[in-house]
């Protein structure tokens, strides 16, 4: 049989010699027509996942990387030890009390994976171990586990795994009290929820595109198969998940798409009962809904696209019934409410910035969580009780690691619970975070988080590593990373791109940065390193880009626009092959995306995107040394975008800087499950940041 590629004469990979040539894809034209236009893909066969020709292409392009990063190895070992040397490799999670128990988590020193456990009343109680994920993963490449939800009396773990990377988890349920499994398990499970009775459980599974859209009704120790189809979603826009509310006196089925939503709910203690309407979809219009007493709470975008809240009856919640809590602002992003028996927290974005506002009840009044620094990180913790008046948060920053806080609503003090350590001998002290604007082409100041060593130059010499993401209104925050530290203890400077089409600034910063007007995104980063290079942060030789997904489309698209800008590229799991993915409706996400990115089924749709696929918009000329990476078994980001961007990349470019593809074959869209595995990961992508950087070990 004649293998789909060729390596080099001559060149022997495992003898190591020093300039091996990249193997080499063969051209097999498919060609079609789409609104007039002739596309030809030259490598559309890369796409056969079960081509035994298709793997031994893969595994050139990871014998060639090999060879070509073996002399790195030392460093990438030196990296490893010192990531491994600043975490605490035997540690606990903070507990948190559900019901009778205290729930957490732990980490065993040489074990890849989690440990989940619990304690009955206090933590001076025997230890339950629910769950050992280093067990439950033995013998497999992959392990990750999805839910985890215990039923209203404890007594039994409902639990889903993947172990292939491709995200299809499979539900089990198990008996804590005698470790048993139920001889039940349900496959392509999305989410899961238990009703009030301890023996009942509500579903959703996913369809052949992997798109959530089916709930079912289970009861223990009945056939799966006889399940009750409770809900289909038909519009292959939506997505289905089932929850519970904190009260626990509902269950929600949120049906949403990327721009509309709709709830149903049902009492958690009438599980045959019938499924009811909170409000219908309506173009542009999402919400959310929590419980407190005989109302619901609605965080909703229907009077503008910041949202805003109202309350409504749970027996009659038609909007002749609502009752505003807090109207929409122009200025501050309402992204998420927390209903507690006393307490109504938002979770607010204002400048960039998330905020905690807290009302009680009894007052009607709100006040803000102070928080220091002014760059970092906020999420709201395990707030599983109801009623309780502590609100539990994280906190971070580029250079104060993740830190647990229980907040007191009514004397309005914090309390921190523990600071995850970063062994070492790490000091914040030695390192500065600032935010910084640059002015986009339209006049727009786009934000950057920026971190460095006190001792860094700012002479234009410093290398710069920028990172960027800029999608479906997700903020890119600006989180610690123990990680980081190699680059910063070598002089390399962080930067965080906040561009358009994420989150940071509201929901008008996404509609910015979408459909028609997603060229922002890349002209914003753009501009970014425009402005860091002329402020002398960096310069283009010692400048250095990444992104990982629709970060990778970013990167991909810039490349294109302005190679001349950038000296190094990183991409993982990239998101280049637009068109192509978005014209077949079969793969998993495509549909729902289209009002994320258009449908180019629609002529000007596709013409738009056809402007800065990154795929097709590769050119003969030079570009930067690139990583690419990804997974075999991606489920969000099919393998072969990647390797057909590679393919092409290495048959049109004009520069003889490397392009280095590495593929895990045993991966999912956030390659390696195991925390090592992550580790040397992180290694290997910061050798070749470095080498090409020409930074000193």
């Amino acid at each position: 049989m004649t293998c789909w590629f060729a390596l080099a004469a001559g060149i022997n990979l495992l003898a190591g010699q020093a300039s091996p040539s990249p193997p080499t894809a063969r051209k097999v034209a498919k060609v079609e027509v789409v609104h007039g236009e002739k596309r030809q893909d030259d490598y559309f066969w890369l796409r056969r996942k079960d081509d035994p020709q298709v793997r031994a292409y893969l595994d050139s392009e990871n014998a060639y990387t090999d060879s070509l990063m073996k002399p790195t190895e030392p460093l990438q070992e030196k990296l490893y030890s010192e990531m491994l040397g600043r975490i605490k490799e035997t540690d606990l999670t903070v507990p948190y009390r559900k019901g009778a128990f205290l729930y957490y988590s732990r980490t065993e020193k040489g074990k890849q994976y989690p440990i989940h456990c619990r304690r009955e009343g206090t933590l001076d109680a025997p230890e339950e171990m629910m769950l050992d994920a280093n067990e439950l993963a033995r013998g497999e490449k992959f392990f990750a586990i999805g839910d985890l939800d215990v039923s209203d009396d404890g007594n039994l773990l409902a639990y889903s795994t993947d172990v292939t990377g491709f995200r299809e988890y499979t539900l089990f349920v198990k008996d804590l009290r005698t470790g048993a499994l139920a001889a039940e398990k349900f496959l392509k499970v999305s989410s899961v929820a238990w009703a009030a009775d301890n023996r009942t459980l509500f579903y959703v599974v996913d369809d052949a595109a992997k798109r959530p859209y089916r709930l079912y009704r289970h009861t223990l120790g009945s056939d799966p198969a006889s399940d009750p189809l409770l809900y289909e979603e038909k519009d292959e826009k939506f997505t289905l998940e089932i929850s519970r509310s904190r009260s626990r006196a509902y269950l929600f089925l949120d049906s949403s798409s990327h721009t509309s939503s709709e709830v149903r709910y049902l009492g958690a203690k009438d599980p045959a009962g019938e499924l009811r309407l909170v409000a219908p979809r309506e173009k542009d219009r999402e919400y959310e809904v929590d419980h407190r007493l005989g109302a619901f709470f609605l965080r909703i975008n229907d009077t503008g696209r910041n949202f805003r809240v109202v309350m409504t009856s749970v027996e009659d919640p038609r909007r002749e019934n609502w009752k505003e809590i807090v109207r929409e602002r122009d200025d501050v992003m309402i992204e998420g409410l927390e209903v507690f028996a006393g307490h109504l927290v938002l979770l607010e974005r204002q400048d960039g910035l998330r905020q905690f506002r807290v009302m009680p009840f009894s007052t009607g009044t709100f006040h803000r969580i102070d928080l220091p620094e002014p760059v970092y990180a906020a999420f709201s913790a395990e707030n599983v009780e109801f009623d309780t008046n502590v609100f539990r948060f994280r906190y971070q920053s580029l250079v104060t690691p993740e830190s647990v806080f229980d907040y007191d609503m009514d004397k309005r003090e914090r309390k921190l619970l523990k600071r995850t350590e970063v062994l070492g001998g790490y000091d914040p002290s030695r390192y500065i975070s600032e935010r910084l604007h640059a002015k986009a082409p339209d006049g727009t100041l786009v934000p950057i988080s920026i971190v460095y060593r006190k001792d860094a130059k700012h002479d234009g010499s410093s290398p710069l590593l920028l990172t960027g993401y800029g999608s479906y209104g997700v903020p890119n925050n600006p989180t610690f990373s123990s990680n980081r530290v190699s680059l910063l203890d070598r002089g390399v400077v962080v930067a965080i791109a906040h561009v358009r089409g994420g989150g940071e600034m509201g929901k008008k910063w996404h509609d910015q940065g979408r459909m028609f007007a997603k060229r922002n995104t890349f002209t914003d980063f753009i501009a970014i390193a425009e402005h860091l290079i002329r402020e002398k942060w960096t310069s283009a030789d010692r400048l250095a880009i990444e992104g990982g997904s629709a970060g990778g489309l970013l990167v991909g698209a810039v490349v294109n626009m302005r190679p001349d800008l950038f000296h190094v590229a990183i991409t993982r799991v990239p998101f280049v092959d637009v068109l192509n993915t978005m014209l077949d409706p079969t793969l998993p996400l495509t549909v729902g995306e289209f009002e994320e990115w258009g449908d180019p089924r629609i002529r000007e749709q596709y013409e738009y995107m056809r402007s800065y696929s990154p795929y097709d918009n590769i050119a003969a000329r030079d570009y930067p040394a690139m990583l690419v990476k990804t997974s075999f078994n991606d489920s969000q980001v099919m393998y072969w975008e990647p390797a057909k961007y590679v393919a092409r990349l290495r048959a049109t470019k004009t520069d003889s800087n490397p392009l280095v593809f590495k593929v895990n074959m045993a991966g999912g869209h956030g390659g390696s499950s195991g925390r090592y595995d992550k580790l040397r990961e992180a290694a290997f992508d910061y050798a070749f940041l470095l080498m090409q950087l020409k930074v000193a070990g």
